[in-house]
């Protein structure tokens, strides 16, 4: 059985948002990598709309090559799409999902394969409440936002984690790997 690991960005305050981090090379390396350890990303529609921005970088490379590996790794991993106001996708490694989020992820965790990555805050929170992601890995950045979107909004139930393993970037930022006990 495949796991659903929950990779996602945040500040030390604990808000979601993609430009308060500061991603250097080791960080972008780094998410290269674990794309490379997948089969699929699952992304709501919000999150796909703002990861289509590496898609600039196939056509008009940076001069920092961390960045024009890690636009090669999230172009080629696939990415299943669930969206209720999108209707079609046109990055070539992209679909909609046609089933809903506990059916497709579900089937997709009983298939042979590598592992799954959820890349959504919307998506974890749902995935969370239904007690179907195995793996939390979370990168704090040594930011404080002030504000944003908590990661962990609405949930409901007491989630008590088991701690993996830690890494720590020489910028600062940290991944922290949990597991959830739910004691």
């Amino acid at each position: 059985m495949r796991k659903l690991i929950a990779a996602f960005n945040m500040t030390l305050d604990g808000f979601c948002d993609h430009t308060a981090g500061l991603p250097d090379e080791a960080i972008h390396q780094h998410y290269t990598e674990l794309l490379g350890q997948g089969d699929a990303i699952l992304y709501g529609r919000t999150t796909y709309q703002l990861m289509e921005f590496w898609r600039t970088f196939l056509e008009n490379p940076s001069e920092e090559k961390s960045m024009n590996d890690f636009a090669l790794a999230i172009d080629n991993i696939p990415k299943i799409v669930f969206s209720h106001t999108l209707k079609n996708v046109d990055w070539k490694s992209a679909t909609i999902a046609n089933r809903d989020l506990k059916e497709t992820v579900s089937a997709l965790k009983q298939q042979p394969g590598k592992d799954i990555f959820v890349g959504s805050r919307s998506l974890i929170i749902q995935l969370m409440q239904l007690n179907l992601i195995d793996e939390f890995q979370l990168c704090i950045y040594p930011v404080i936002a002030g504000n944003g979107l908590p990661l962990f909004d609405n949930i409901n139930n007491r989630t008590i984690f088991k701690l993996l393993k830690t890494k720590t970037f020489n910028g600062g930022a940290v991944i922290l790997y949990y597991e959830p006990s739910n004691e």
